[in-house]
């Protein structure tokens, strides 16, 4: 069994829900930056003089953008850059680094934060945006609260797709 360098078992232990969703929403923060450059770059690229022309190359474009963003950093050291904001990084199982096809199988199922909001407002056709947004927040937390259920505290993408997260606070250097 191997595991991250300098980590013990009780190393393993989740961190809290609340730095959790800071880190969340930190990460998506960061995330509007990059999806408005690789948006910028998909309609120079297609001449799209339109948002609904291309409306779901885009989408597909940004979704493959957000995978390779996501299974890269899990991938090469465990931590995008707000989980080293939160001291917060993703291993397996056993506490070991994070595979490619284990972080895209992690990228792929975290897709559950919102997929219950979304058929709910599929289903229900609201087009409200102040509704849009209390259903997306309303289906996040109730996910996020679903840990709470899972004896090591774990979201359920994280039980399926073989990670954890864990706390991982730097080793401070000694200066000479």
């Amino acid at each position: 069994m191997s595991e991250v360098a300098g980590a013990t078992p009780s190393d393993l232990s989740a961190p809290g829900l609340p730095r959790r969703l800071a880190c969340f929403v930190y990460e998506g923060v960061l995330l509007f930056g990059v999806l408005m450059i690789a948006g910028y770059l998909f309609s120079s690229l297609t001449q799209q003089r339109h948002a609904n022309i291309g409306r779901h190359g885009l989408q597909a474009f940004l979704f493959i953008v957000l995978g390779i963003y996501f299974t890269w950093f899990w991938s090469h050291g465990g931590q995008t850059v707000a989980m080293k904001a939160w001291h917060v990084r993703l291993v397996d199982r056993h506490g070991a680094p994070v595979s490619q096809a284990r972080a895209l199988a992690r990228y792929l199922l975290s897709w559950l934060w919102f997929m219950p909001a979304l058929l709910v407002l599929y289903l229900t056709d609201m087009r409200d945006l102040g509704t849009i947004f209390g259903v997306m927040l309303a289906g996040v937390l109730g996910y996020a609260l679903l840990s709470r259920l899972h004896p090591t505290r774990q979201f359920f993408h994280d039980v399926v797709s073989g990670t954890r997260l864990v706390t991982h606070r730097p080793v401070p250097q000694r200066r000479a």
